[in-house]
């Protein structure tokens, strides 16, 4: 006779639409189960938050579309999803939501979730503090109590009369001490065939496949160019776990140069290389953290960024690891400025002048004093649990 299976003590929606985010609910999903407590949880992830039970109604890799004419075009299927959402959180009154980034999504949810008298937590704060402020307004009127990554962040959000906890940030709960030994380093390239000599350049072209279409054939030609004028480079594709590796081998173009494609925890990935050519985003943080010198760059929809230009400025830091330093540590080049020259120039920078890569190096390793401690997802789930036991 079979035992029957264990009562669930609580339902949650969770909405994490993007690689980072299903990452930070996965890992709180296998605290839930590590710890013995049976939550149900349904919404918006990822196929790893899938295989541990997780209910999907939206796939983070499908959902994490940026820019105005990538959402328009995406539209009916968000919309679709979003309304899904509203009818399933009326239908079974989860005992909380708990919204991921996503803030254009995740914020007009949280206004009608609210009007069904739900209790909703945010977890990652929009980058209120540094452009949109009007959005606090929305915050205060209809998220229940925000957690956030940075310590500043509790600040503004008292400040605003916002209930607010810091959790610090989930990323440093992904690094191991043995990331920083040389001779695991050493180790691991050369199951690539990378030599402790050589300098091994990456290409980051981000997570989202509207990143794909954007820097995809540009980081490729960029690395063309640097292995035409330094032919000793080698070069690596970082895939996302968000894509298969048959996806993106799909994808390339032709191309001439040592090129090795890699799929592993970012973590582990990024430690491999020397210098890296990254997209704006989280993994901008993964590089940083693993002191890892970058240009970071980004291209979208020529509409997309009249709108951003528009709304944000030209002058704005939008890297995440120059934002959270307070300072731009590395290059960002947006749109018209991440093009072809300037990229490889920047690069071979890098890649040439070790003495300029070590002085960064140890600008990028002061991020790590700036997000608290490790232990995040658990501090995020006590604070769950009011909610879910009440």
């Amino acid at each position: 006779m079979t035992a029957a299976p264990p009562e669930i003590l609580a339902e949650v929606l969770i909405v994490a639409a993007e690689a980072s985010s299903a990452l930070y609910a996965q890992r709180l999903m296998e605290h839930w189960r590590a710890t013995g407590q049976n939550i149900k949880a349904f919404g918006i992830g990822s196929r790893e938050m899938e295989s541990l039970g997780f209910e999907i109604m939206g796939r983070s890799e499908e959902l994490a579309v940026v820019g105005v004419v990538e959402v328009i075009k995406h539209y009916p299927q968000i919309k679709a999803v979003f309304e899904k959402l509203i009818a399933e959180a009326a239908r079974r009154r989860p005992k909380a939501i708990l919204l991921l980034d996503y803030p254009d999504f995740n914020l007009r949810l949280a206004k009608r979730l609210k009007a069904l008298g739900l209790p909703v937590v945010y977890y990652i704060s929009p980058t209120v503090w540094a452009w949109r402020k009007s959005r606090i307004n929305i915050i205060k009127k209809y998220i229940d109590k925000m957690l956030v990554l940075l310590p500043f962040e509790k600040d503004f959000y008292k400040a605003n009369g916002v209930e607010v906890d810091f959790v610090g940030h989930p990323i440093l709960d992904e690094i191991s001490p043995q990331l920083f030994e040389r001779k695991e380093l050493d180790r691991g390239r050369s199951r690539y065939g990378v030599l402790p000599q050589d300098t091994w350049v990456g290409l980051m072209p981000g997570s989202r496949r509207s990143e794909l279409k954007h820097h995809l054939l540009l980081q490729i030609q960029v690395a063309e160019k640097m292995y035409a004028a330094n032919p000793s480079l080698k070069f690596a594709l970082l895939v996302s776990p968000s894509f298969r590796v048959d996806e993106i081998r799909n994808q390339l173009p032709q191309y001439d140069l040592p090129l090795t494609i890699v799929q592993d925890e970012p973590f582990k990935m990024v430690s491999l290389m020397d210098v890296v050519l990254c997209a704006s985003g989280t993994a901008t943080l993964v590089v940083g953290l693993m002191g890892r010198p970058m240009v970071i760059m980004y291209r979208v929809n020529w509409f997309t960024a009249l709108v951003a230009k528009l709304i944000i400025g030209t002058k704005t830091t939008f890297g995440l690891i120059n934002l959270i330093l307070g300072r731009r540590v590395v290059l960002e080049l947006f749109q018209e400025q991440a093009n072809l020259d300037r990229l490889t120039t920047e690069m071979l920078k890098l890649a040439n002048d070790r003495l300029y890569r070590g002085q960064i190096e140890k600008e990028l390793l002061k991020s790590h004093t700036s997000l608290g401690s490790k232990g995040a997802t658990v501090r995020v789930a006590e604070v769950l649990k009011p909610f879910l036991t009440s």
